[in-house]
């Protein structure tokens, strides 16, 4: 295995995330309540490139397409995704030897042909190298539409942070390998969270670049809790949620609420007067994170604060939501795993209202 801090695929970062849907006008609404502008319409497909400063959302609204046929079998969705490479003949080439399944794209006349090969659930994995300013894939393949700001600034969501895998029990080692002999992952977190019914584990998957996050989560074995429920109502593994990072979190809770995003219950008062004793000397303002529902996690232990802000938003597309995120004080690799077991418990909750979960409660 190549050392931990080699780079063998050149990785640089996330380039875009694919979506689709088998019931036409879904995605655009939901994209521009979350800040997204559509910038760019694909030459010769109906495909419609929505960007948020260096975020780039593709709408994919062929019929006959690998994203056609994903969104058929599990509903709205993100349908791929893609990595920035240095070479991609050469990260695709050295996929392919370590035994990646090559995915065949169609492509048309005059057309970029983007190396993909299958992911996650059997989503496309691009991977691209050109993503310069004025020789991008989009410059190359997509017209922009006249008179709309190429980078728009949206709600201040400034680039994807990680994306969270939802896989079956005893697939989270597969899938660890897969981005470890591929790409070099390496496993920065390990978690193993229990609800008061429920459980999850969960692997945090970190790129060599250090831009790319992927955390895998997996029922735990009692089974019936919220992985197993995505699961079965997503039709299989898949992405289950999107985090997107700003600088300023608060403005952007601001504006996406203006926008009409739903967010999870805030956590009870309990938690926001916990803060001051779990992460002493953090210096936020508690109320003005209570009032908008934003958790706090990191650590303060040499005096100085390294803390993450996050917030989720309910489902917007069948199972699968978006989290929002900002980081402060060089605080780069945590995912807010001091907030996990409280997340978890009013998920689960959530669950028995429901009436998904059932329990022996009389």
């Amino acid at each position: 295995m190549a050392d931990l801090f080699d780079n063998p695929m050149g990785l640089c970062g996330f380039e875009f995330v694919e979506f689709a849907s088998p019931t036409p006008g879904v995605l655009e609404p939901v994209f521009e309540a979350l800040g997204f502008t559509l910038v760019a319409k694909h030459r010769s497909k109906n495909v419609l490139l929505y960007r948020q400063n260096g975020i780039n959302f593709i709408v994919n609204n062929e019929p006959k397409s690998e994203a056609g046929y994903f969104a058929a079998e599990h509903g709205a969705s993100a349908c791929g995704l893609a990595f920035r490479v240095k070479d991609s003949h050469k990260a695709y080439k050295r996929a392919l030897e370590l035994g990646a399944q090559p995915i065949e794209i169609a492509t048309g006349p005059m057309e970029l042909r983007l190396p993909a090969i299958k992911g996650i659930g059997g989503a496309p994995l691009y991977l691209i190298d050109r993503f310069e300013e004025g020789k991008s894939i989009y410059d190359i393949d997509f017209e922009w539409i006249e008179g709309v700001d190429r980078n728009p600034a949206g709600h201040g969501l400034m680039e994807i942070d990680h994306l969270t895998h939802n896989v079956y029990r005893g697939r989270m080692g597969f899938w660890a390998g897969f981005y470890e002999k591929l790409f070099n992952f390496r496993e920065i977190r390990y978690f193993d969270i229990k609800g008061e019914y429920t459980g999850l584990t969960s692997k945090a998957m970190t790129a060599p670049d250090g831009k790319i996050r992927i955390p895998l989560n997996e029922e735990s074995k009692q089974g019936g809790g919220q992985i197993e429920e995505f699961l079965m109502q997503f039709n299989g593994e898949g992405i289950q949620h999107i985090a997107l990072i700003c600088d300023d979190l608060p403005a952007a809770v601001d504006k996406l609420a203006m926008a009409g995003v739903p967010t999870a219950t805030a956590p009870n008062d309990i938690y926001y007067e916990m803060l001051d004793k779990r992460l002493p000397g953090h210096g936020e303002n508690v109320p003005e994170l209570q009032s908008r529902g934003i958790l706090l996690d990191g650590t303060t232990e040499d005096g100085t604060p390294r803390l993450l802000l996050q917030i989720f938003s309910t489902p917007m597309l069948g199972p699968v939501f978006f989290e929002f995120i900002q980081r402060k004080g060089d605080y780069s690799q945590g995912f807010g795993e001091g907030n996990f077991k409280a997340l978890f418990e009013s998920l689960e909750r959530d669950q028995i209202r429901r009436g998904v979960l059932e329990t022996t409660e009389a």
